[in-house]
C-alpha cells in the first residue's frame, strides 16, 4: 500500500534524456525487421492447456512472465514460461544490433525507452491474455521442502489466461480467491524465502521513491513491497537459480555475481544494530535480521539502509570451459543468472539460449556463444544508464516539489550518518524525501531538520539541523 502521495507540479523529464543521450525512434531498418518478424509461425510443441497467468504492475504491457504453480508428489510443480525474445531477432540483423546500444528499457515518469519495439515488447512476443505466444517454457519440481528436484526447459507455444496485477492479487489472495493458477503463491513463495534465508541470502524490503502521473502534474509516491511482490520474485530466483546450475553444469555461460558482505561490513552492521535497538540473536544471519526488521519503523529504516551497504559490487561474468572464481550471488545466496526478463535486458535472451542448448544436449549456437564475453561490459554500461535515470528523475521531482518551501521545517528520521564529513541522510514523510543534511544526526531517530536548498536546476535538496 503507498505510505505517502504528495502532488508536485508540472516537471520536464526531458532533460534527462538528453543528458543521458537516451535514444529515441528505433532506426528504421531495425523497425522493419520487428515488423516483419510478428509473422513467424510459434513453435510446434503445443502448451497452451497450462493455465498460465502474468502478475505485473498494473499499466504494463510488456510482460515477460506467465507462472502456474500446481501440487505434486508431495511437493510441488512450478511452471515459468518467459516470452521467447531470441525468436524474434535475427543474429546479425539491425534490430539485434540496436538492442545491444540500448542494452535495457530505461524507464521515466514520462514513459519507457524500449528495449525492443512496442510491436514486438507490446504485441507480438509479449505474453498478454488469451493469445497464442511464443515461450521458453521452464519447469521445474520442488520436493516439499522447497528444494529442486528436477528441471526442464522447452520453446513451446503457451497462452496465459489472464493479466494479473500486484495490488488485486494482494486482495485476493487475502480474501482466499486467488486464481487457481497462482493460488499457491503464498506458500511456495514462502517457502522460497524460507531457504533463501536458510543459506544466507539477503532481501531488503526497502519502500520505493515512484513519481506518478497526477492530471497534468505528478506525485512522489512512496510505496512498500506487497507480499505478493515478494512471493512472486522468489519464482524468478528459483528460475534464475535453476539456470545457473544449467549453466555451471554445461561449463558455459552467464551469471549474475556479487561477493558476499564482508566480515568488517557485517561487524559495522552489528554495531549500528546495538545502537538502533535491533535484535541479533546468536547465530542468526543477516538475511535473517533483515526480513526481522519493520521498514516502517524509524529505526528499522536506518538499520536497513545501513543493510544496502553490504550488497555492492553486482556485475554479469561470463565463463566458457572454466567456472569464474566468482560464482555466487550474495544477495540470493546462490549461484544465480538473468533469464527472466528478456523483453527489458539483453542479457537475458543469450544466457536463455544457452540454457536451452545445454539442457537439449545440443551445442550453443555461436551467435549467443561470441556474445557471453562482451555482455558484462555492455550490462554494466547500461546498468549505469538505469541507475542514473531513476536516480535523477526522484532527484528532479524531489527538488521540484520542495522548492518554495526553503526555510520551513520538518519531521525526519535519520537514516545514515557520515562519519566522515559530518552529517548524513535524511528520510521526511510528507512529502516523501529522502536527502542529505548538515549537522549533528542521532542514527535512527527522529528529529526536526529545516529545508535549506531545494534546486531543480541542479536536482539538489539539502537540510540543516535548526
Amino acid at each position: 500500500m503507498p505510505i505517502a502521495r504528495v502532488r508536485a507540479p508540472r516537471i520536464d523529464f526531458s532533460v534527462l534524456r538528453a543528458e543521458l543521450e537516451l535514444p529515441a525512434e528505433f532506426p528504421a531498418a531495425a523497425l522493419r525487421e520487428a515488423e516483419a518478424a510478428v509473422s513467424l509461425p510459434l513453435p510446434a510443441v503445443d502448451r497452451t492447456d497450462v493455465p498460465l497467468v502474468t502478475v505485473d504492475p498494473a499499466t504494463s504491457r510488456d510482460l515477460d512472465q506467465a507462472v502456474h504453480l500446481e501440487r505434486r508428489d508431495g511437493g510441488f510443480r512450478v511452471r515459468y514460461a518467459i516470452a521467447d525474445v531470441a525468436s524474434y531477432v535475427r543474429p546479425g540483423g539491425d534490430l539485434e544490433a540496436e538492442t545491444w546500444v540500448r542494452g535495457q528499457t530505461i524507464y521515466l515518469p514520462d514513459g519507457k525507452v524500449p528495449l525492443h519495439p512496442a510491436v514486438l515488447s507490446e504485441g507480438a512476443v509479449s505474453l498478454l491474455p488469451d493469445v497464442d505466444r511464443a515461450a521458453v517454457l521452464w519447469t521445474i519440481d520442488l520436493d516439499a521442502t522447497g528444494a529442486i528436484m528436477g528441471v526442464g526447459v522447452e520453446r513451446a507455444r503457451v497462452r496465459s489466461r489472464a493479466k494479473l496485477d500486484y495490488e488485486g492479487l494482494q486482495r485476493a489472495v487475502d480474501a482466499g480467491t486467488a486464481d487457481a493458477a497462482v493460488a499457491l503463491l503464498p506458500e511456495v513463495g514462502a517457502l522460497l524465502a524460507a531457504r533463501a534465508a536458510e543459506r544466507g541470502a539477503v532481501d531488503l524490503p526497502l519502500p520505493e521513491q515512484e513519481i506518478e502521473p497526477d492530471g497534468d502534474g505528478w506525485r512522489l509516491v512512496l510505496r512498500a513491497q506487497l507480499p505478493v511482490e515478494g512471493w512472486n520474485a522468489q519464482i524468478s530466483l528459483l528460475t534464475g537459480m535453476a539456470a545457473a546450475s544449467l549453466m555451471l553444469g554445461g561449463g558455459v555461460g552467464l551469471l549474475r555475481t556479487m561477493p558476499g558482505p564482508r566480515p568488517e561490513a557485517v561487524t559495522k552492521l552489528r554495531a549500528a544494530a546495538g545502537s538502533l535497538g535491533v535484535g541479533w540473536p546468536e547465530g542468526a544471519s543477516v538475511g535473517a535480521v533483515v526480513a526481522s526488521v519493520d521498514p516502517g519503523d524509524p529505526r528499522g529504516a536506518a538499520f536497513l539502509d545501513q543493510a544496502a551497504e553490504l550488497l555492492r559490487g553486482a556485475a554479469y561474468t561470463a565463463f566458457d570451459g572454466v567456472a569464474p572464481e566468482l560464482i555466487s550471488h550474495g544477495g540470493v545466496g546462490a549461484p544465480y543468472a538473468h533469464v527472466t526478463a528478456p523483453l527489458r535486458r539483453l542479457a537475458d535472451r543469450y544466457a536463455t539460449e544457452v540454457c536451452l542448448a545445454l539442457h537439449e544436449g545440443r551445442a550453443v549456437p555461436q551467435w549467443a556463444r561470441e556474445a557471453l564475453p562482451k555482455l558484462p561490459k555492455a550490462m554494466a554500461t547500461t546498468d549505469r544508464v538505469a541507475s542514473a535515470a531513476a536516480r535523477g528523475a526522484v532527484s528532479l521531482a524531489e527538488a521540484v516539489l520542495l522548492a518554495d518551501r526553503v526555510g520551513e521545517t520538518f519531521e525526519a528520521g535519520v537514516l545514515d550518518v557520515d562519519e566522515k564529513r559530518g552529517g548524513g541522510t535524511v528520510a521526511i514523510d510528507d512529502p516523501a524525501v529522502q536527502a542529505r543534511c548538515e549537522g549533528q544526526l542521532p542514527l535512527g531517530t527522529r528529529m526536526l531538520v529545516r529545508l535549506k536548498e531545494a534546486d531543480p536546476k541542479t536536482r539538489s535538496v539539502l537540510f540543516t539541523t535548526p
